[in-house]
């Protein structure tokens, strides 16, 4: 029986502006990586907070995932369901599988934990008469963090063996703290990401992420 076409959904009005940054573009990008179509529906920040979405996701954020009478949120949940139910995102050798897994979750608890920290002091806590000097510290807990991956990561291609869901998490947060200088500090980390984004499901990804920008730029949103 042919799996029901999932339905996941994200920003009308991304506050990215259009870098790919949102949460829905990793489960886009897994989605692309297996060949599973689905469709997008546009949420605005009101509709996420309100009774009908939050029925779906309890903190009132995106994305989320229906696929019959399936509904996941958590963007590092989705994209183990569909590693998980679809060929071609985790290795089929257990060992090798639980490995790729280990990477997904330390890239949303590891890494990302601090990256999530700089955006918050960037944007919630300017005003701040010690902003500068609690930015410096959070810039280097993340240099802390990029370098020990670093060092893992050597001269790899990936982080253990084949493209996976655990590179696919962890290209997602890095992109995060490009815009900031600090991915380019680590040559390595800055071309495992390029070599993600040339991937034709992340451009694939991306584009359909960017067409809501743009066309939420057009209608004033």
């Amino acid at each position: 029986m042919t799996s029901p076409r999932p339905t996941i959904t994200a920003f009308k009005a991304s506050p990215d502006r259009g870098q790919g940054l949102a949460r829905d573009m990793r489960v886009r990008w897994a989605l692309e990586e297996v060949g599973q179509p689905y469709d997008v529906r546009l949420v605005t920040f009101p509709e996420m907070k309100a009774p009908a979405h939050r029925a779906l996701h309890p903190f009132g954020q995106i994305p989320t995932y229906e696929e019959g009478d399936l509904v996941l949120f958590e963007s590092g949940g989705i994209v183990f369901h569909i590693a998980d139910t679809h060929a071609g995102l985790l290795p089929d050798e257990p060992k090798a599988r639980a490995r790729a897994i280990t990477w997904m979750f330390s890239a949303l608890s590891t890494v990302e934990q601090s990256i999530v920290e700089l955006q918050f002091v960037m944007f919630a806590e300017r005003d701040k008469s010690w902003h500068g000097e609690r930015q410096a510290m959070v810039h280097d807990r993340i240099r802390a963090r990029l370098g020990e991956l670093s060092d893992r990561l050597g001269d790899a291609e990936w982080l253990d063996g084949d493209f996976s869901a655990a590179d696919l998490m962890m290209a997602s947060v890095l992109l995060r703290v490009r815009g900031v200088g600090l991915l380019g500090e680590y040559p390595n980390l800055a071309a495992y990401v390029a070599r993600a984004e040339a991937r034709p499901a992340y451009k694939r990804a991306f584009a359909a992420q960017l067409e809501v920008f743009h066309a939420s730029q057009a209608q004033g949103a």
